[in-house]
């Protein structure tokens, strides 16, 4: 899911994507799905900016190793202010926050779902 929802955000917004991306995409919606579980009883709004700084996290490790140390140049935030390296930013930081709004209840609802099938099985 979050591999393609990565993907799929992408080329909505840009027109395209890398498939490191959808990696990126896989581990996010991974580590959502254990902050909405982990986190039960905490406000959204804690868990949307503990969503928001690992997928920046994310974004700077994919982008330390595939833009600055391959080349690959997948995306450059170097011309919106408050980056670091071009890899992050501010603006893309808030606006992951505001899309674990949905992903990070949907994540959870999808791992508690495959628990609940697994215990069936």
């Amino acid at each position: 899911m979050g591999a393609f929802s990565y993907g799929l955000l992408e080329v909505i917004w840009r027109g395209y994507s890398h498939w490191t991306m959808m990696i990126a995409g896989g581990i996010s919606f991974t580590v959502f799905s254990l902050i909405s579980e982990k986190l039960r009883g905490v406000h959204l709004l804690y868990k949307c900016i503990l969503g928001s700084l690992t997928v920046t996290f994310i974004e700077l490790v994919f982008g330390s190793v595939f833009n600055l140390g391959f080349g690959l140049e997948v995306w450059d935030y170097s011309n919106i202010p408050l980056n670091l390296f071009g890899q992050i930013c501010l603006l893309f930081s808030v606006l992951w926050g505001f899309l674990c709004i949905p992903a990070i209840p949907f994540a959870g609802k999808i791992l508690r779902f495959l628990k609940k099938s697994r215990s069936s099985l």
